[in-house]
């Protein structure tokens, strides 16, 4: 299968790359993840197409992927930057409270970021996050630099699986573990 710079994925959307990936994590049993529909009311719809042409949001949306990872709950948001620079107005207070509540249960949330402009997938750990919101709540940027992620977390192309993401969470459930193993010595 090709990776996510080949020719044939190109002007597909990190969503889509997403959706495969998880199609094929289910093929394998390895996880089940779905894509959460974001609940809207239609407005106008073209009756000759059954196109809805307008409509508004029901709620504020969560995250765009939830689901289980052998036996690890996980919930998680995909979004791309065309730019080094990720400006935090593109994640709401709302979904912050909500992934660490989901954390409090004991599941994984994270951020899959796709540098477009990089050709560059980057997992970011939801403690991760905390230090660049914690950053800008108490007055500095609103955003964080590429220079800034951490390298170990970028999501490296692997064969059949265009955004392999669950090696990431392997790594972050393992740094956790081994902050819980320290804080019990």
């Amino acid at each position: 299968m090709a990776t996510w710079n080949s020719r044939g994925l190109r002007g597909s959307t990190l969503e889509d790359l997403i959706n495969k990936t998880n199609e094929k994590y289910r093929e394998h049993k390895l996880c089940l993840i779905q894509k959460v529909p974001t609940p809207i009311t239609p407005i106008n719809i073209d009756k000759s197409s059954r196109h809805i042409t307008l409509a508004y949001f029901d709620q504020k949306s969560t995250v765009d992927y939830i689901g289980v990872a052998q036996g690890i709950p996980l919930c998680f948001d995909a979004k791309e930057c065309a730019v080094d620079t990720f400006t935090l107005a593109n994640i709401h207070e709302h979904q912050v409270e909500f992934m660490r509540e989901f954390e409090e249960q004991d599941g994984i949330a994270f951020f899959l970021i796709y540098y477009s402009h990089r050709d560059y997938f980057y997992y970011l750990r939801f403690n991760k996050l905390l230090e660049f919101w914690d950053r800008m709540r108490n007055g500095g940027r609103k955003s964080f630099r590429f220079e800034e992620t951490e390298e170990d977390y970028q999501i490296k192309p692997k064969p059949g699986i265009l955004v392999p993401y669950l090696d990431l969470v392997n790594r972050d459930l393992k740094e956790r573990q081994a902050v819980l193993d320290k804080k019990d010595r």
